[in-house]
């Protein structure tokens, strides 16, 4: 950990972590944070968990196929604008054609008008959907469900969160390098931002998951891998927010600040980036995800004109009544005012 005596970093994630561990009730509850040149994590629960226990992130896979996705137009390996079907197998292209076809931008803004699921996941989930939905998925179903396509708005004009669309689009990428998305998210981002601790699937540093104070299994997904597979750690998590907050000091520059670009109005004064939720405040920038499967909660923000990053973990999931993305949002919030007032 890195201090800064004119600050109490570690002072604040201890409350808050006090406020979110009597709020969920979790076995395990990690906060991570980067303030100007300081870091600090915080740890509670039984077995201990530290900086290196790993957790599942859930949706917040997400931004790293979005960084992949940039990381690969950076590369001039592919466009934004190219359609879906350039990197579709023929049996796997839509059978509806429309005047605007479905584009790789779309998918990472959540504008591609597909549903939350595809149709054809259900049936198969539905005996597993309160501990591992999507594990039975595969590609051959993605594959069917892609043929089927048919865009609910006209592509570009809404945003509608899409596990399905985020997972197609890791799919594609992975079409597009001839390599198994779970290989290239590691060599293409984890490792060139120092992230070796972060996983694919379980390891023997990954926390357990709890449900209703129950343990579940591993979380599994299938062909939408790129929308919720990442696991990683308190450690791995700074590293990543502190890429963001300076990408000139890392390997994927001009990645990392492509990703950060508003790009589409969402919901109130809220924009999409690439998959990042991005909100303008009176103190800078604000970007932020969240994830949650069926065992863990997780969340991350961070803004670059104050130099400041929150990263938050428990192991169970998210409930309405118990929710910890609120309080670590409120921490996230915290830190930036206070760093901004002390560099005023």
């Amino acid at each position: 950990m890195t201090t800064d005596p004119a600050t109490d970093l570690p002072g604040r994630l201890d409350a808050s972590l006090r406020t979110i561990s009597a709020l969920v009730r979790a076995p395990a509850v990690v906060l991570a944070a980067v303030v100007g040149g300081e870091t600090a994590v915080a740890c509670h629960g039984e077995p201990a968990p530290d900086a290196h226990t790993v957790f599942e992130l859930g949706s917040i896979t997400k931004t790293f196929t979005a960084l992949l996705l940039a990381e690969m137009v950076t590369r001039g390996e592919i466009s934004y604008d190219d359609p879906i079907t350039a990197y579709l197998p023929p049996e796997a292209r839509p059978r509806r054609t429309t005047d605007a076809p479905i584009t790789l931008v779309q998918l990472a803004t959540h504008t591609a008008g597909l549903p939350r699921l595809p149709a054809n996941l259900y049936l198969q989930a539905l005996p597993v959907w309160t501990t591992n939905p999507y594990a039975r998925y595969h590609l051959d179903d993605l594959y069917r469900a892609t043929t089927r396509i048919r865009a609910r708005r006209h592509p570009g004009t809404h945003v509608h969160y899409s596990n399905f669309g985020v997972g197609l689009l890791g799919q594609l990428l992975a079409n597009s390098a001839a390599a198994d998305y779970r290989d290239l998210i590691l060599d293409r981002v984890c490792r060139p931002l120092g992230m070796a601790g972060t996983l694919t699937g379980p390891g023997p540093l990954c926390a357990t998951g709890y449900r209703r104070g129950r343990p579940v299994p591993a979380w599994e997904m299938g062909a939408l891998a790129p929308a919720g597979t990442l696991r990683s750690s308190a450690t791995d998590l700074l590293r990543y927010l502190q890429a963001h907050l300076r990408p000139e000091a890392t390997p994927l520059a001009a990645a990392l600040r492509a990703t950060q670009v508003p790009r589409v109005a969402a919901k109130g004064k809220d924009r999409i980036c690439l998959v990042w939720n991005h909100r303008s405040s009176r103190y800078g920038e604000v970007l932020f995800h969240s994830g949650g499967t069926r065992g863990f909660t997780a969340f991350v923000g961070f803004c670059p004109q104050a130099v400041t990053g929150v990263a938050a973990l428990v192991n169970t999931m998210p409930t309405r009544r118990r929710n910890m993305i609120h309080t670590a949002y409120s921490l996230f919030k915290t830190l930036i005012r206070e760093h901004q007032a002390a560099a005023a």
